[in-house]
């Protein structure tokens, strides 16, 4: 009778541990999946996690998303100058540029300016070639992106560079 009874109680745990439900939509996982997102002419990278269904294919290549920006971010011109003709056969464009962290967080990026010359608009870093480039900047205070350039003007003559607008994209 004993013999019996333990026959019994181990048929009955392992049908309850290995049938469990039949309902396979109930299922899921977590998987990674890799981020990448391009600032300056660098690429930057990271990982989230998100949970899916069991049945939902591993992901293969690494996503491309716009790059976070900095939020609670301001910046002040200070001052911007550009000079068509220097008189040198150059021309040449100046710069300081406020930028302001009002966050309680330290942060590290790159300022992506975006200008308009001569009808034309663009947008990119010149913190590869600022003497001060402002890749950090500690909470709650600011750094000024200076930045001072001349270019011939053998390559041709733009009439006018104006800034519209800077934004603080993180690099981690």
């Amino acid at each position: 009778m004993k013999n019996i009874f333990r026959l019994i109680i181990i048929i009955v745990i392992t049908i309850v541990f290995s049938c469990g439900s039949s309902d396979d939509s109930n299922c899921t996982k977590t998987i990674t999946i890799p981020q990448i997102y391009f600032v300056g002419n660098q690429s930057y990278s990271y990982d989230i996690t998100q949970e899916v269904a069991c049945d939902f294919p591993e992901p293969e290549d690494s996503v491309v998303v716009e790059p976070p920006a900095l939020e609670n971010f301001t910046y002040e011109i200070l001052f911007f100058t550009y000079t068509p003709d220097t008189g040198n056969n150059t021309s040449r464009l100046e710069f300081e540029i406020k930028l302001n962290n009002n966050n309680n967080f330290s942060v590290e990026g790159v300022p992506i300016l975006t200008m308009m010359s001569d009808d034309l608009s663009f947008s990119g870093s010149y913190s590869n070639n600022a003497s001060i480039p402002c890749y950090g900047i500690d909470a709650n205070s600011s750094c000024i992106l200076t930045f001072e350039a001349e270019d011939s003007l053998d390559l041709g003559a733009v009439n006018s560079i104006q800034l519209l607008d800077v934004k603080y994209y993180l690099i981690n």
